[in-house]
């Protein structure tokens, strides 16, 4: 007779070995991040080629469609940053507070494009006496009209303000004040690009593009080294591939590009007519023969290479080793605010901000190196002549007409 408070024998299970365990969950998590690599892969190339398309289509249609670009960009840009700091609670508590953020940008916009365009606008409206004289004087007093609806809004924050609130309401004015400089800062550069030639404003966005894409595969295929802690899925060989990616591209598209005097030539006024004009020395071939060590394994004997082609050079290193740290102030900035991306208006990429952090870095350098190295220093009679247009009155010109005559006169005398 078995006893009651006898225990039932245990039975001994082969424990399953962990490591299988581990393997297969390792194994799974793989397929997993591999599929989610590929599929983000996937969307972030079809938004890549729509961008690229859309953006070929603007250029296309000149230098007043991709200014109204770049304003489009600019106000989502700016709502991107202004949403970042919003607080609904607080702004239920101030009716029109976000209202005057974009009266500011607004006024910022008037401002930076009146300044750029102010010239071309005069231009454009020459031959039309009333015109001309209802634009010279917005243009002459453009700055004090941008003043005084500055002056209006600051005292619409002042007025605004309410107990308790006032940090809140200080960091918002601070922190719209910062991205009008981030925003027209950039964007003040870019339309001078633009206008100075859409080469000037093209082949750097290009090169952008082109570094991020080479960064981005290179890294895909062959990244192993981390490249910097702010982002961590950048390495170094995806920065050394586009590196060498973008320089040759530099130089290639330099080329092509300029063979285009509709890339080539600056624009005087705002129509949207077809460019005719000299390119300048630096938009026609220079021959250089290629040296007998090297003549077998070409079959030519001359190469002919335009001197824009290495100044492109210069700007492709920029593109490669300087832009990124744009993408790298970026990253920066939204780890510090804890988000992944500035939006989500393209598939893929994120926002709008997330595609021109770099852009912004290198619209200024192109400004300034074109400004610097290729600009020459001479005036010339058009500029000298939309001068006098511009800032005489019609008395004054006539007065001028007649001396400089009376001087050319004279000197022709003199040496006769």
């Amino acid at each position: 007779m078995q006893n009651s408070g006898s225990q039932t024998p245990r039975v001994r299970h082969r424990r399953r070995s962990s490591e299988v365990v581990q393997e297969a969950s390792k194994a799974n998590g793989m397929l997993v991040n591999d599929q989610n690599k590929y599929r983000s892969m996937l969307i972030r190339a079809y938004s890549t080629v729509w961008m690229i398309a859309g953006f070929a289509l603007v250029i296309y249609m000149g230098h007043l469609y991709i200014t109204a670009m770049i304003v489009v960009i600019q106000i989502f840009m700016a709502k991107e940053l202004f949403n970042l700091l919003r607080r609904t609670h607080e702004d239920r508590r101030l009716p029109g507070f976000r209202m005057l953020n974009w009266h500011f940008f607004f006024t910022a916009m008037l401002f930076v494009y009146g300044r750029i365009l102010s010239q071309q606008l005069v231009n454009t409206v020459t031959t039309d006496k009333v015109l001309y004289k209802l634009v010279s004087k917005l243009v002459k007093y453009h700055m004090i009209a941008c003043y005084a609806l500055y002056i209006a809004g600051f005292v619409w924050f002042i007025v605004t303000l309410k107990k308790k609130m006032y940090k809140y309401q200080f960091g918002q004015y601070a922190w719209t004040h910062m991205i009008l400089i981030v925003v027209f800062a950039q964007s003040a550069f870019t339309v001078a690009n633009i206008f100075e030639g859409i080469f000037w404003f093209l082949l750097p966005a290009s090169l952008i593009v082109i570094n991020d894409i080479a960064a981005y595969i290179f890294g895909f295929f062959f990244g192993r080294t981390p490249l910097i802690k702010l982002s961590p899925k950048k390495t170094w060989e995806g920065f050394i591939g586009a590196s060498f990616t973008t320089m040759i591209s530099a130089f290639v598209l330099a080329s092509i590009m300029g063979r285009f005097r509709w890339l080539t030539c600056p624009r005087k006024d705002l129509s949207t007519s077809w460019l005719q004009c000299d390119p300048g020395p630096f938009f026609r071939p220079e021959y250089y023969t290629i040296p007998r060590l090297f003549a077998e394994w070409f079959p030519w004997k001359e190469v002919a290479i335009m001197p824009v082609q290495w100044h492109a050079l210069c700007l492709g290193l920029f593109a490669s080793i300087i832009a990124p740290f744009g993408g790298f102030f970026a990253s920066g900035f939204k780890r510090a605010f804890k988000i992944k991306d500035f939006g989500d208006s393209i598939p893929g990429h994120g926002g709008i901000t997330d595609r021109m952090d770099c852009q912004m870095v290198m619209a200024v350098f192109a400004y300034i190196y074109h400004q610097s190295f290729v600009v020459a220093l001479t005036l010339s009679v058009e500029t000298i002549l939309e001068q006098i247009l511009m800032n005489l009155t019609l008395e004054e010109q006539q007065t001028l007409f007649m001396k400089l005559g009376q001087i050319i006169n004279e000197t022709i005398t003199a040496e006769s």
